[in-house]
């Protein structure tokens, strides 16, 4: 695999690899109505195009010529020195293979002026959570409670 820029080619291939991804790890927490709700809102290419230019962001898929195995989306904030990730989803099929570390190498490699990378995670998701803590991540500020609980997780940078 190797990681790029997304590009508008891309925006079908991600939507389908959010729809089954999401299936996969949210199905169980969520209902796969209420996650098939959120995917068509959330992860339609209408709701991704946007991302293409959104400023101080950087769309990351990793590919490895024949599939996109995962996706990541950050932004900075606080004139930089804030990265938050948005998204980072690997292909159930592809997890396991270090398609996660190398996509969220590039992002903070992508924000040379960030010094701290953020982000949330929902807390029953037990596999995502201990994908970051072993990225150096630790709970930060608790759960916030939206629609579910949301873990807030933080590494320093630099």
């Amino acid at each position: 695999m190797f990681v790029r820029t997304a590009s508008e080619r891309d925006l079908g291939a991600i939507r389908s690899l959010l729809i089954e991804t999401w299936h996969a790890t949210y199905d169980a927490i969520y209902g796969p109505d209420r996650v098939t709700e959120i995917t068509d809102q959330w992860n339609s290419v209408s709701a991704l195009t946007p991302r293409l230019t959104c400023p101080n962001s950087e769309f990351l898929v990793a590919d490895d010529g024949k599939e996109i195995g995962g996706m990541a989306f950050a932004v900075s904030e606080d004139g930089g020195a804030t990265v938050v990730l948005r998204q980072l989803y690997v292909l159930p099929r592809q997890q396991g293979r270090g398609i996660g570390g190398l996509l969220l190498d590039e992002v903070i490699e992508s924000f040379p002026e960030g010094r701290l990378i953020r982000l949330e995670v929902e807390s029953a998701n037990g596999r995502a959570v201990a994908f970051f803590e072993g990225q150096g991540f630790v709970a930060s500020g608790g759960v916030r409670h939206s629609d579910a609980g949301m873990l807030v997780m933080e590494r320093p940078l630099g």
